[in-house]
């Protein structure tokens, strides 16, 4: 490999090991794009090194010192409290109000109403005098536009357009 072309591909690289981390984080999730990305920008950082061994053995010690440093840090949060001002530890009890499921929902199937809103396939809509929210059983609905509850799932309220003839 010629020396005038290891800067620009260990830029490449690099610059691909970022990009690989950022569609990990924001898109794709956790999986197989972070290990990638993580692999290029070592990968870019030996290309321009002098001494290969000097900066693998550097890259090795620097990746066990920061799991060494996020092992003492979840520590030191949970022995201090500080995990729980960063997370919330609240919970949702029946007992107190909150409830995943509204039994009384079901009452609203079969019954017929009219959007309030347009349904993208969710949105608002007036049934029974009661605004709910809404899913279309197919796609748009546009707003003032009768229809009709098909089934209740759970808290989840399916309509489709009703015509009356």
């Amino acid at each position: 490999m010629s020396p005038e072309l290891i800067p620009w591909l260990a830029t490449l690289a690099f610059l691909l090991g970022i990009l690989a981390l950022v569609l990990e984080v924001f898109i794709l999730g956790f999986g197989v794009a972070g290990l990638v990305g993580i692999i290029l920008i070592g990968w870019g950082i030996v290309l321009l090194s002098m001494d290969v061994t000097l900066t693998f053995k550097s890259l090795v010690i620097a990746l066990a010192v920061s799991i060494v440093i996020l092992i003492v840090g979840i520590k030191v949060m949970s022995r201090f409290n500080l995990w729980q001002r960063l997370t919330l530890g609240n919970r949702q009890r029946n007992d107190e109000g909150y409830s995943a499921s509204k039994k009384e929902l079901v009452d609203y199937a079969g019954q017929v109403g009219i959007t309030l809103t347009p349904l993208r396939p969710s949105g608002a809509a007036e049934v029974g005098g009661e605004r709910l929210d809404v899913v279309s059983e197919g796609g748009f609905i546009p707003a003032g536009a009768k229809i009709k509850v098909v089934r209740v799932e759970g808290i989840r309220i399916v309509v489709r357009t009703w015509d009356q003839t």
